[in-house]
């Protein structure tokens, strides 16, 4: 009510109960003092007395009706109505009293634009159009004022063009700068304060264990937060699902509604825990009653990972088969090679941990190891014949059955010869003879030989010849400290150079030998195990001068005149 509503109504109470002229004079007097007290510029209360199509009459209770353009009202007002105006002429020259309704608006507007300001309280504006480092926004009455795009949400933007044209509420910031009229307003302090407020007011009244409906909100590595309506709360990953949840996308969607429990609630970290599978019992409370330590269980498949793969055996118990126990034979490099997600297997409880929900299975458990009996089905001294899988510098891989191999080293190619590398006796692909000569099941190791096939010659040559028997070979090299021969069986010997000739030998004997040379010797020296035997030459020829002087005399002997010096003299110089 306005104070000349008020003062008309002080004058009306004057000798109400007897009207005589005396008192409507008194009352007129009064009436007119109290109008004489307005002051142009004024807010009046007034009523709508009569609405044509271009002009609203307003009853100001004075002598005359104020008269208002009816393009002032938003909505065509009716008769009764009241409306606040500026008185702005109590009298224009034709008597009448002039109000403005515009005026009064845009006053009150202003009234209200400060009081937002100076007692901190939200206003409704319209976002108009997007400006550079933020909006446009249009307040009551018409009044610009500017919203950085920092301030606009709690949240980044992605798409700015998104708010404008929305009518919402600020707080405002500022009024003036430099003495002008500069108005900034702030959206983000106010959804702050008012999530703030929810988020106190949820602390207070809401207790733990409590269920609640959100709106998934956004992600993170460890789970995602949801929309409480204006406060966010934490739904862990662990809190999904009794089973194992890999990446919160793939259990929630952005955007999605979802009904919560309240799992725990801190008050001076503003924290709320939330969760799904609290809805349910958990399952692991009942492991032990159905599941043991090398229990063989069905399974799906779930999920594939770099290490292994996780299998649901019953809803909210999910267990990781690593990749290692997915096979005996094979060194599987990828999951997906073996399984699939959705298949359906077999596979051993190889271990649990009730506190960390967490189950070890293996795939390989229920099936034969084939190592165990290896030593069995391979015994040593078995002779195969088997394809070469690789070669390597040290030796070969050949592949005994699907997933067993066995090495054949480069040393056990040959017991005379020495190679550097396996290929100069083997390739890839081809089949070879072998021979096992050794199984370790538990290191998964067979290792085979080739010229196991055959007697170690040293071994049969040592059986053949003892010391001063005498042996013919070919020389197979020439070096500054004697002659190597070679006799049949692939034997290598030495002839020093001092046992070359029967006096001296030394470097002139050396220029008497070439490769390829004939020679007879005899064993001087011999170890079969460090592959070493040591000739001479000298001695052989002092051994057949033996023999020859002993049957020179065998036969002086016996009277055999067949045999003479001179035989002995020709034998002794071939």
């Amino acid at each position: 009510m306005g104070q000349m509503e008020v003062e008309m109504e002080a004058v009306d109470g004057i000798n109400s109960d007897n009207p005589d002229e005396s008192s409507q004079t008194q009352m007129q007097e009064e009436y007119l003092k109290a109008f004489e007290r307005l002051e142009e510029g004024q807010l009046v209360t007034g009523t709508i007395m009569q609405v044509t199509a271009d002009q609203v009459f307003v009853d100001v209770s004075y002598k005359s009706e104020g008269k208002i353009p009816i393009g002032e009202f938003a909505e065509v007002p009716q008769i009764g109505d009241t409306v606040t105006v500026i008185l702005e002429k109590k009298e224009n020259k034709y008597g009448e009293v002039v109000v403005s309704k515009q005026k009064a608006d845009a006053k009150l507007t202003w009234k209200s634009i400060k009081q937002a300001f100076n007692e901190h309280l939200p206003i409704k504006g319209v976002v108009e159009k997007i400006v550079k480092g933020g909006y446009d926004v249009i307040l009551p009455g018409d009044t610009h004022a500017f919203l950085p795009i920092s301030q606009a949400d709690v949240k980044r933007i992605d798409k700015p063009e998104s708010i404008v044209g929305e009518s919402l509420e600020f707080f405002i910031e500022r009024l003036y700068s430099d003495g002008k009229l500069n108005i900034i307003v702030n959206r983000r302090k106010l959804l702050e304060e008012a999530s703030e407020n929810k988020r106190a007011e949820f602390f207070a009244n809401v207790p733990v264990g409590s269920e609640m409906d959100g709106v998934v909100k956004s992600f993170t590595s460890f789970g995602a937060f949801v929309d409480l309506g204006g406060f966010d709360g934490l739904l862990h990953i662990h809190d999904m699902s009794w089973g194992h949840v890999m990446r919160p996308k793939d259990f929630v969607k952005r955007g999605q509604k979802i009904r919560v429990k309240v799992i725990k609630i801190d008050p001076e970290e503003k924290r709320i825990n939330l969760s799904l599978k609290h809805f349910t019992e958990d399952p692991w409370i009942h492991f032990e009653d159905k599941y043991h330590v090398n229990d063989i269980v069905k399974g799906k498949v779930t999920k594939l990972t770099e290490f292994g793969a996780f299998i649901e055996v019953e809803e909210g118990i999910e267990g990781l088969a690593h990749i290692s126990e997915f096979s005996w034979i094979k060194k599987v490099k990828k999951p997906d090679d073996v399984v699939s997600p959705g298949d359906e297997v077999e596979c051993m409880i190889l271990g649990y941990d009730l506190r960390a929900g967490r189950v070890s299975l293996g795939l390989k458990q229920v099936k034969t190891n084939p190592w165990t009996d290896l030593a069995d089905r391979y015994p040593v001294g078995t002779r195969l014949t088997r394809k070469v899988l690789k070669l390597t510098n040290a030796g070969a891989f050949i592949e005994l059955e699907e997933g067993i191999v066995g090495f054949l080293h480069v040393d056990d190619l040959s017991w005379t010869k020495k190679f550097k590398h396996p290929s100069s006796e083997l390739k890839t692909g081809e089949d070879v003879d072998v021979i096992v000569l050794e199984t370790n099941a538990k290191e998964k190791n067979v290792r085979l030989g080739v010229k196991q096939l055959t007697e170690d010659p040293w071994r049969s040559f040592a059986r053949a010849y003892k010391h001063g028997d005498a042996v013919e070979g070919e020389v197979s090299s020439v070096t500054d400290f004697g002659v190597f021969i070679k006799i049949p069986g692939g034997i290598e010997g030495l002839i020093h150079k001092i046992n070359l000739a029967e006096k001296g030998g030394g470097d002139e004997a050396l220029k008497e030998y070439k490769a390829g040379d004939k020679v007879k010797a005899v064993l001087i020296e011999l170890q079969p195990d460090k592959r070493k035997a040591a000739f001479s030459i000298r001695d052989y020829k002092k051994k057949a001068q033996r023999e020859e002087i002993s049957r020179y005399m065998a036969a002086e002997e016996s009277g055999d005149s067949t045999f003479t010096l001179g035989d002995m003299l020709k034998s002794r110089e071939s």
